[in-house]
């Protein structure tokens, strides 16, 4: 077969194969174009999810007949000229609009802002019509109609118009948060109105329009830099994560981008922080001499290549480990919410009583009865309690007692344990609950994460050594890595073919179940033993072990253990969760209480 030139407008569908992909795309195109041009106001308008309808908006800078013409054929662009080694831009490549032009009726009208009159080029199916002049604002309005018509098995692959409209909403918030100088509107017959106001140099403020005002209130700012590499934003604590990823916002030089090296680095940050299946809040965003990325990796433009991609990867993980021990041990706010929400009056109003016949028995105005629950019998389980005090002075011992919190201790006094496993500890301006197990739990694996890089952990030797039947695989798994569990303070011994002998356990622990922990690190060490080795994976082990030698529910603690877990909790990086990420305290304002009880 005899080789031949494809038409321009066949090479334009192949084309918006890879740059359209989906309405989305569309949406993102156009508004870059809108955002290169200086627009500070951008309207987004769309129908059936953006496939019978895309319009956007904006007030920039405009083009006159000469663009217009230009503008609609591939590879014609005004923001790069000879070199790709400094692009400035979001779009270069001179391919979105002639791409949808090939594909959907796409028409344009525009007018600079000196200029008396604006003109319109429309293009159907890759046929482009004649200019003509048109009534327009100062500004660009680009309205894509009956998109794919030109290539219906496009079409089948598309999702339902919900689907592709959240995917537009999506777009708009990325750009929204990259550019907080610019008003963003987001309208149509198939959605709610979105608007996000410009909010000037304030990006918090923007990122709050978009991730919610809870973000505000739970994120910790990042400014960091390495060899010329600027790091930027806000890191949300660990406490205040998602069930997806989709919160996770990243920006090279302006650029919103979906790559897989800061999304990775994201996920190493927060290691041993984050419960399994959830993910953190973070918007990032990384500066640099645009010579040391490459942008055009895919003509979408969502992803990146650096140069040096182990420097920025490092730049970010130290940026929010960093910010994470140095504020990321506080309790998320949502976490006060979620109690709040919880909490039930003791009363019900009159509409919500249950319409039930009035007896005297029932009644609220009836007399005082003790036998209703106040009386000596029903008072009798209570006697093995001890009475409540607001001293904070021990009651079991003649130590000092730990600080008041008047001493300006973020997390107050220990005031009581309740259910033997949550410590309440009153706050200047409020009060905090403690979950015991797991605070002691983070508390135990900071020291022996600290320990593995400095020495041996201290051992105890036990009396009469510990042996546990497991599975021969099980065993000779461990045994390779015996030296290696040798450093954490856990000696082991091969004890038979199916048995393993424990000689030693580590001392901070104390008193440890051996069956149960030799029996998960079993398990553990056969899910991810590579060639790598166990030593790539300490850290989990010394979170196991912290799990299984921390305070367990259900111990009854003295008021100096609990204070003094307390002051641990305070100068421990990351005590706000433990090593499964769930919350090791909540806390309440005194304001939360008032509105309880309707004082404010």
């Amino acid at each position: 077969m005899a080789i031949r030139q494809l038409s321009e407008t066949l090479i334009n569908q192949i084309a918006a194969g890879e740059v359209i992909e989906r309405p989305a795309s569309a949406a993102k195109e156009l508004i870059e174009n809108a955002l290169d041009a200086g627009a500070t106001r951008i309207e987004i308008a769309t129908s059936g999810g953006g496939k019978a309808l895309l319009r956007v908006s904006d007030n920039g800078s405009g083009m006159d007949a000469a663009d217009l013409e230009l503008a609609v054929r591939r590879h014609c662009t005004s923001k790069i000229s000879e070199t790709l080694e400094d692009i400035r831009t979001l779009g270069f490549r001179g391919e979105a609009l002639p791409s949808i032009g090939s594909v959907a009726r796409l028409s344009i009208a525009s007018r600079r802002r000196d200029s008396a009159g604006g003109h319109e080029i429309a293009v159907a199916g890759g046929k482009i019509a004649h200019i003509r002049p048109a009534a327009a604002n100062p500004g660009t309005i680009v309205e894509v109609r009956d998109l794919f018509f030109a290539t219906p098995a496009r079409l089948k692959f598309l999702k339902t118009e919900k689907a592709e409209a959240g995917a537009i909403t999506e777009i708009v918030k990325r750009m929204a948060i990259a550019f907080p100088a610019v008003r963003f509107v987001l309208s149509g017959s198939d959605r709610t109105t979105l608007e996000f106001p410009a909010t000037g140099d304030d990006h918090l403020a923007r990122m709050a329009q978009v991730l919610g005002k809870e973000f505000r209130d739970n994120a910790i700012a990042l400014d960091a830099v390495r060899e010329d590499i600027s790091l930027t934003g806000f890191a949300g604590v660990p406490t205040f994560n998602r069930g997806n990823s989709a919160h996770q916002y990243a920006f090279v030089n302006g650029r919103p981008v979906q790559d897989k090296l800061i999304l990775s680095a994201i996920r190493g940050a927060y290691a041993e922080t984050i419960p399994s299946g959830r993910h953190p809040v973070a918007v990032l965003s990384i500066t640099l001499d645009p010579a040391l990325v490459d942008v055009n990796v895919h003509p979408a433009k969502s992803d990146v290549r650096f140069r040096d991609p182990g420097l920025v990867r490092g730049l970010i993980v130290g940026a929010i480990r960093e910010a994470l021990a140095r504020d990321g041990s506080r309790a998320a706010t949502t976490g006060a919410s979620d109690m709040l929400r919880s909490f039930r009056p003791g009363f019900q109003p009159n509409s919500q009583r249950p319409q039930t016949a009035w007896s005297a028995e029932m009644s609220p105005s009836r007399p005082y009865q003790p036998t209703t629950g106040f009386g000596e019998r029903h008072q009798a389980s209570f006697d093995g309690l001890s009475m409540p005090t607001a001293r904070a002075e021990p009651q079991f011992s003649p130590q000092p007692a730990a600080p008041e919190p008047n001493a300006r201790y973020p997390l107050g006094a220990a005031r009581a344990q309740i259910h033997a496993n949550y410590i309440i500890a009153q706050t200047e301006d409020g009060l905090v609950i403690v979950d015991q197990h797991a605070a002691h739990e983070r508390l135990v694996f900071e020291a022996m994460r600290k320990a593995l890089h400095s020495k041996r952990l201290a051992s105890q030797v036990l009396l009469i050594p510990e042996i546990i039947d497991i599975p021969e695989e099980d065993c000779d798994r461990l045994m390779q890595h015996a030296a290696e569990l040798s450093e954490l303070g856990l000696a082991i011994e091969r004890f038979g073919p199916g048995a393993i002998a424990v000689r030693e356990t580590p001392a901070m622990l104390g008193e440890v179940d051996a069956h149960g922990l030799i029996r998960q690190l079993a398990d553990e060490i056969a899910e991810w033993d590579t060639a790598s080795g166990l030593s790539a994976k300490l850290e989990y082990v010394a979170a196991t072990m912290a799990c299984h030698g921390s305070v367990r529910s259900g111990r009854r603690l003295r008021p100096e253990e609990m204070n003094a877990l307390l002051r641990e909790m305070e100068v421990t990086p990351g005590s706000g969760q433990c090593n499964h990420g769930r919350p090791t305290y909540i806390e309440l304002k005194l304001s939360d209480i008032e509105r309880l009880f309707g004082r404010s």
